[in-house]
């Protein structure tokens, strides 16, 4: 599992529409931020089922080690701005 404290950790899984919208819009954004898929990543997987009451919601997205399910962009871009 990445423990970025400081940066943007997007965790997603493949097929997830939601994943692909909001990974396709960070595309634009001069973020830096890392990806982490959580079905190749067990203890992402499990980290996000930590803060999803118990399911594997994605995506789910840290800021600065906040943890957020499904935010949406703004939510996210406001997130990093704080």
């Amino acid at each position: 599992m990445v423990e970025d404290q400081e940066g943007v950790v997007v965790y997603w899984r493949p097929m997830c529409p939601y994943c692909m919208k909001l990974r396709l819009r960070l595309r634009f954004t001069r973020l830096r931020y890392t990806e982490v898929n959580i079905w190749r990543d067990p203890e992402a997987a499990a980290f996000v089922r930590s803060v999803a009451d118990g399911n594997e919601t994605v995506p789910t997205v840290t800021v600065a080690g906040r943890a957020m399910v499904n935010p949406s962009m703004k939510q996210l871009m406001e997130a990093v701005a704080a």
